[in-house]
């Protein structure tokens, strides 16, 4: 279904019927498919749901739309939408600002958080930054070596190819907006305040986000525990979503 707000119609779906509520954010320039795998085993025991965020997937929205505090608007612009009054919010990668940002907002909206190989912190370049430039001069040669270097060395040719295809349908001039609208955001001074029950996960051979950083993380939100998943790179939620669900599912079993 498609949730109209502003000039934007952004893509949502929801699955089963449980009285408890998931919903994930993708990353970057991913779209809600980077959790299609863990949803296979979350939806039997969870209300589960997520959307394309501004520039990916099927959503249609303006890139110059494309800022983080608008991305945490549709948070919660999505859930009063689904009629959802709490939920646990899971988030990977880029999307952990979004989710960490939302829950130092409106806590009363969440009873935990999910964050999965996440970014809270991503200074502004100091000259150039080669990725970007790889992005506005040869975009498809470079979300290949991205995908590459997200997925463990023997990841088949079907993933790494169905990676491709999720980044790819983010169009050019989004994915930049995307990647440039988190410049200079530092939350690492106000992750004390959250509060929540927060289960980090982190793929243990993560090529683009370092294992270091979860592990600081997990030191700093009071109510954190930190599941490293093995021989998992940056996307976990694709490689190993059994995993992925299985720490979900015993993590809040366990603070419920």
């Amino acid at each position: 279904m498609f949730i109209t707000v502003d000039n934007a119609q952004i893509y949502t779906v929801i699955f089963g019927s449980s009285s408890r509520t998931l919903m994930a954010l993708g990353g970057w320039a991913g779209s809600w498919e980077l959790w299609t795998n863990p949803f296979t085993y979350l939806s039997q025991s969870w209300r589960t749901a997520a959307y394309d965020h501004r520039g990916t997937g099927a959503t249609v929205a303006l890139t110059e739309s494309i800022t983080l505090q608008r991305m945490v608007d549709d948070v919660f612009v999505v859930l009063d939408a689904l009629n959802i009054e709490q939920c646990v919010l899971a988030a990977e990668s880029a999307g952990t600002l979004v989710a960490l940002m939302a829950a130092l907002q409106r806590p009363e909206r969440f009873n935990g958080l999910v964050l999965v190989d996440g970014l809270y912190y991503r200074p502004a370049p100091d000259g150039v930054d080669p990725f970007l430039t790889g992005l506005k001069q040869n975009y498809e040669g470079t979300i290949r070596q991205f995908v590459d270097n997200c997925v463990p060395p023997a990841t088949n040719e079907a993933v790494r190819r169905w990676g491709r295809q999720i980044l790819m349908r983010s169009p050019q001039a989004a994915a930049i907006q995307l990647y440039e609208c988190v410049f200079g955001v530092d939350l690492r001074p106000q992750l004390a305040h959250i509060l929540l029950p927060t289960l980090i996960i982190h793929g243990e051979d993560d090529q683009i986000v370092p294992l270091a950083a979860s592990q600081w993380l997990a030191t700093q939100i009071p109510n954190a525990h930190l599941h490293i998943v093995k021989d998992a790179g940056h996307v976990p939620s694709v490689t190993h979503p059994e995993a992925v669900a299985e720490a979900i599912n015993q993590y809040f079993a366990a603070v419920e």
